[in-house]
């Protein structure tokens, strides 16, 4: 983990917020790096919902929302209640991270939330593995997603939001070449990266391998987290 965290963390963070003039770690050191590592996770994990639970996203509430509303207009193939339980599941994530961190600060947070949306898919693909339906799987994955975005929204680490790219596309067409853009552009393409993944996964080997690696990289991210908690504390 220690020769990770050196020898990809830091570069990768580096190259999307770069060391001051005094040099050492960029502004949110080691946190840009994990929040790509989750990016990907977002599209894996959609990969999941999208493709092996009816057709719902439990990342992107966006395209849940407007599947609701296709679903509710007479579409056989979208599930209203799959839809719904996504959005309800996701919020109620959103909801109890924003509880828990209240007096905390964000930083601190984010490993023990991380691991906490761990447990989460861990479930989810243990639910899959024994055989469950779609809906109890859909709701710990969005459950999941909703601890996720709450952190990553309070982080406010510019550009790295890890499951949104509306936004995030029409700065990159919009705006100057600049490092804001290096950071666009490594977070579309890493969210299509992780899609690819889980798409490849699901679709040839089944949702529970996809799920898998995002148990693996989620516990990957955790640890990361926690040894940046730990080494900020002891400064």
């Amino acid at each position: 983990m220690e020769f990770a965290r050196r020898g990809i963390l830091r570069p990768l963070a580096g190259l999307l917020f770069p060391p001051g003039p005094e040099g050492g770690s960029g502004p949110h050191g080691v946190l840009p790096a994990l929040l790509v590592a989750l990016t990907f996770v977002s599209g894996v994990v959609d990969a999941v919902s999208y493709l092996g639970l009816d057709h719902t996203f439990v990342a992107n509430m966006t395209g849940n929302v407007v599947f609701l509303g296709f679903a509710l207009a007479g579409d056989r193939q979208l599930s209203a209640a799959a839809s719904l339980l996504a959005l309800g599941a996701f919020l109620a994530g959103a909801t109890a991270a924003g509880r828990l961190r209240r007096g905390r600060e964000p930083a601190r947070m984010f490993a023990p939330l991380v691991a906490a949306q761990t447990v989460l898919v861990a479930g989810a693909l243990a639910l899959s593995a024994g055989g469950a339906g779609a809906l109890p799987v859909v709701g710990l994955l969005a459950l999941g997603m909703g601890l996720q975005n709450a952190v990553v929204l309070r982080l406010g680490v510019p550009d790295l939001t890890t499951t949104v790219v509306t936004r995030t596309l029409t700065g990159l067409a919009s705006d100057p070449w600049d490092r804001a853009a290096v950071r666009r552009v490594v977070s579309v393409a890493v969210l299509f990266c992780g899609a690819l993944a889980g798409g490849l996964l699901t679709i040839h080997h089944g949702s529970r391998w996809a799920l898998v690696l995002a148990v693996a990289l989620l516990l990957v991210i955790a640890l990361a987290g926690a040894l940046r908690t730990a080494e900020h504390h002891t400064r």
